[in-house]
C-alpha cells in the first residue's frame, strides 16, 4: 500500500515572536553588546551594576542581584535565607517545575497548596491549612503575568513568622494593587529567558531585596561563597549574571513599559473578538480582578476541549502551548512527597483545561483575529 505523504500545516504566525522585537531594537542591542566586546570584561563588570541598580529601582527594592538563571534566583533566594533540611516551603503545584525544583534542591520539603481556578494562582486559604511547625518560607508563584493575592499570603507568613519569596519569573511589569511585583515579598525572584516579557539573549535571573544584608549574602552566595578572593565564607554557586546579557537587558528595559502596554492591548482585543463570536463560555479569557494588572506573559484560555482544540487550531495555522500539562504533585521527580490524585482539583483541573494563544506587542489584529475566527469554527460558528 502506498505511504501517503502528511504536509505540515504552515503556522500563519509564530507563538512568540522575537524576530519582530529584535528588528525593531537591533542598532541599540548591537552598539550594547559592542561596547561590553570592546571593553573585554565580561563577569560583574558596569553592564551588570547598572541593570542590578535600574532593576531594583524598577521594582521598588532597595537592592536587586543579578544571577544566570531564574531557577538560581530562587536557589540562591533560599540558601540566603538558611533553608534547609527539615524545613517545609509551600507553593503551588500549577507552575514551572524550577519553582518546587529549587526547595528540593537546599534539601527542603516542598508542600502545596492548591491555586484559584479564576485566577491559577494559589488560594491564599490553602496556603494557610498548610502551614506547619516546620514551614519556614511560601512561595506564591505570580503565574503568566498575573499577581498572586499577596495581601493574605503576607499576612498569613507574618502570623506564622515565615518568609514570603515571590517567584516573578513571569510577571515582570505587573501589578499588585498599583505596586510593580518583586518588592512586596522578602525576596522577588525573576527570569530572563529569551520568552519572558523581558528576555535575554541566553538565560538570565535576578533577585529583588530590601534587607541590606541578605542582599550581601546573595552576592557571596553568588560567587562560590566568596566575600573576597579566595576566601569562601560558606558553600555558594558559580550563578553570576553576565556583562553581554545585562547590556542587553538595559536596552530591552527602556522598552519594557510600552511593551507591556501593547500586551495588555492586545489581550484586550482577544476579549472583544470573543465577545463578538460568543466564546466567552466556551473558550475562557485570563480573568484580571480589580486592582491587578496583567503582564500577560502568557493569553491562557480554559476550555474543557482543550486536546481537541488545539489539534484543530494546529491545523488551521495557529500555534498554540499548554503550560502545563501536568501538575507537579504528580511528576515522577516528586513522587517522594507521597502525593496522590485527585488532592489538588482545582490544579489538575487547570492542567486538563489550559491553552496559551499568541501574544506579543507586535502581534497584528488581522492574526488575532484569524485565532478568534478559528475558535469559533472549531464550535461551530462563523
Amino acid at each position: 500500500m502506498p505511504q501517503v505523504k502528511i504536509h505540515p500545516v504552515q503556522m500563519l504566525m509564530p507563538l512568540v515572536d522575537l524576530k519582530a522585537q529584535f528588528a525593531a531594537i537591533r542598532a541599540e542591542v548591537m552598539a550594547a553588546i559592542e561596547a561590553v566586546m570592546e571593553r573585554q570584561q565580561f563577569i560583574l563588570g558596569p553592564e551588570v551594576a547598572a541593570f542590578e541598580d535600574e532593576m531594583a529601582a524598577y521594582v521598588g527594592a532597595r537592592a536587586a542581584v543579578g544571577c544566570a538563571s531564574g531557577t538560581d534566583a530562587l536557589l540562591l533566594a533560599l540558601m540566603a535565607l538558611g533553608i534547609g533540611p527539615g524545613d517545609e516551603v509551600i507553593t503551588t503545584p500549577f507552575t514551572f517545575v524550577a519553582t518546587a525544583g529549587a526547595i528540593a534542591r537546599t534539601g527542603a520539603r516542598p508542600v502545596f497548596a492548591d491555586i484559584v481556578p479564576e485566577t491559577f494562582n494559589i488560594d491564599p486559604e490553602a496556603v494557610g491549612a498548610a502551614v506547619r511547625s516546620s514551614t519556614r518560607a511560601v512561595i506564591p508563584v505570580h503565574l503568566f503575568g498575573l499577581s498572586a493575592d499577596l495581601a493574605p499570603i503576607i499576612s498569613i507568613a507574618k502570623s506564622h513568622g515565615l518568609v514570603v519569596v515571590e517567584d516573578a519569573a513571569q510577571a515582570i511589569g505587573a501589578r499588585y494593587r498599583a505596586t510593580p511585583l518583586g518588592a512586596l515579598g522578602a525576596l522577588g525572584c525573576f527570569s530572563f529567558f529569551p520568552s519572558k516579557n523581558l528576555g535575554g539573549a541566553g538565560d538570565g535571573g535576578l533577585i529583588t531585596v530590601n534587607d541590606p544584608a541578605l542582599a550581601e549574602r546573595l552576592r557571596v552566595l553568588r560567587e562560590h561563597g566568596s566575600g573576597s578572593r579566595y576566601h569562601y565564607e560558606t558553600l555558594g554557586l558559580n550563578s553570576r549574571l553576565d556583562e553581554i546579557q545585562a547590556a542587553v537587558l538595559r536596552v530591552k528595559l527602556r522598552h519594557l513599559g510600552q511593551w507591556t502596554i501593547g500586551r495588555r492591548a492586545r489581550a484586550a482585543l482577544y476579549r472583544e473578538l470573543f465577545a463578538q463570536r460568543g466564546l466567552e463560555d466556551l473558550a475562557r479569557s485570563p480573568v484580571e480582578p480589580p486592582g491587578y494588572e496583567h503582564a500577560y506573559n502568557q493569553f491562557v484560555i480554559r476550555c474543557p476541549r482543550r486536546d481537541e482544540l488545539r489539534t484543530f487550531l494546529s491545523q488551521c495555522g495557529i500555534p498554540s502551548a499548554i503550560y502545563y500539562p501536568i501538575p507537579l504533585h504528580l511528576q515522577p521527580a516528586f513522587a517522594d512527597l507521597g502525593y496522590r490524585e485527585g488532592q489538588f482539583p482545582n490544579a489538575e483541573a487547570a492542567s486538563r483545561e489550559v491553552l496559551a494563544l499568541p501574544i506579543y506587542p507586535e502581534l497584528r489584529d488581522q492574526q488575532q483575529e484569524e485565532v478568534a475566527g478559528a475558535i469559533a469554527r472549531f464550535f461551530g460558528g462563523g
